[in-house]
C-alpha cells in the first residue's frame, strides 16, 4: 500500500503486518546457494572453452585458407 504524506513524499506500508517471515533460513538454503554457485562457474568455465575453441578454430581455419 502507498501512503501519501502531507509534505508529499510517499511512504510504503506493510499491507500485512502478521505475515510470517519464513523459516527457511537454515542448512538447506546454504547448500542450495553454493550449489547455484558451483552450477554457475561450471556454466562459466564450459561457455568460457566453448568461446576460445571458437576463436581457435577461426584461426586454424583462416591460416590454412587458400590465398
Amino acid at each position: 500500500m502507498l501512503l501519501i504524506l502531507e509534505e508529499g513524499s510517499p511512504v510504503m506500508v506493510d499491507d500485512a503486518p502478521g505475515r510470517p517471515v519464513p523459516s527457511d533460513t537454515g542448512a538447506k538454503s546454504e547448500k542450495w546457494a553454493e550449489r547455484q554457485v558451483a552450477l554457475r562457474v561450471l556454466v562459466y568455465v564450459f561457455v568460457t572453452h566453448l568461446f576460445a575453441g571458437f576463436i581457435w578454430l577461426l584461426f586454424y581455419i583462416g591460416g590454412h585458407a587458400d590465398q
